[in-house]
């Protein structure tokens, strides 16, 4: 996705591990989660999914236990996922996923920000010829032998694999098949690190240097706020 986007990523990363946001979000997937399809692990792929991302990021085990705790009882707030759409400033389209207990107060802050910034909050719907969302799993790379398994990957669903500088290797397919491509990696033993959902760039929009910051500044209001669980935006 380009240099503007992976010095964008490295610098979310690193303001989530010092401020310990990243583990506020993984609770709420968490409770979505429990919510959705109950506490058994075994019959709840999407909480296996989180804990997987949350055993990745070293979340400690009593906060997970915690969080499915929590989120069974009936006095639990109910996070319910809204997507946000619009464009930020130059031309940059931009997506954010939110986990709100009260969506009157979210889509206020969403609007806010996006009129603050040089941006504008759009419909439903309005860049789904800009993003589609598809799945993804990731693996540290050292984990499987790639030539090995490739096909095995492609037979379970895999429609793109991508083999970053990280060390990670990275599974994408397509949204309705994310159900059972995650069962069969669980069925043939594949340990990935996490798995989720996300939202990837048909077509993406080159940035001139000058104009980054502003950009930046944007993504990182939205991933301030308490609600958002991820921004993606189209810059290559």
């Amino acid at each position: 996705m380009g240099r503007a986007f992976e010095k964008r990523k490295g610098a979310k990363m690193a303001r989530w591990d010092k401020i310990g946001k990243a583990f506020t979000r993984l609770g709420r997937e968490i409770s979505m989660a429990v919510k959705q399809s109950g506490p058994d692990t075994e019959n709840n792929p999407r909480l296996r999914a989180a804990i997987a991302t949350a055993k990745a990021l070293n979340m400690p085990k009593d906060k997970m236990l915690s969080a499915i705790k929590k989120a069974s009882s009936r006095d639990e707030k109910d996070y319910e996922e809204v997507i946000y759409e619009g464009y930020g400033p130059h031309g940059v389209a931009i997506i954010i996923v939110t986990a709100t207990d009260n969506n009157t107060r979210t889509v206020a802050n969403m609007r806010h920000i996006f009129s603050k910034y040089g941006g504008s909050i759009g419909k439903s719907g309005s860049l789904d010829f800009i993003f589609t969302r598809k799945g993804l799993f990731k693996f540290e790379a050292n984990s499987i032998n790639l030539d090995e398994v490739e096909l095995d990957l492609i037979d379970l669903g895999a429609e793109d694999i991508v083999t970053e500088d990280e060390g990670q290797i990275l599974v994408y397919t397509q949204f309705s098949d994310f159900g059972a491509m995650q069962k069969g990696l669980e069925e043939k033993g594949f340990n990935f690190m996490s798995a989720e959902l996300c939202f990837v760039p048909n077509s993406t929009t080159a940035l001139a240097e000058e104009h980054e910051d502003d950009i930046f500044t944007i993504v990182d209001k939205f991933e301030q706020d308490e609600d958002v669980q991820n921004v993606y935006i189209n810059v290559e």
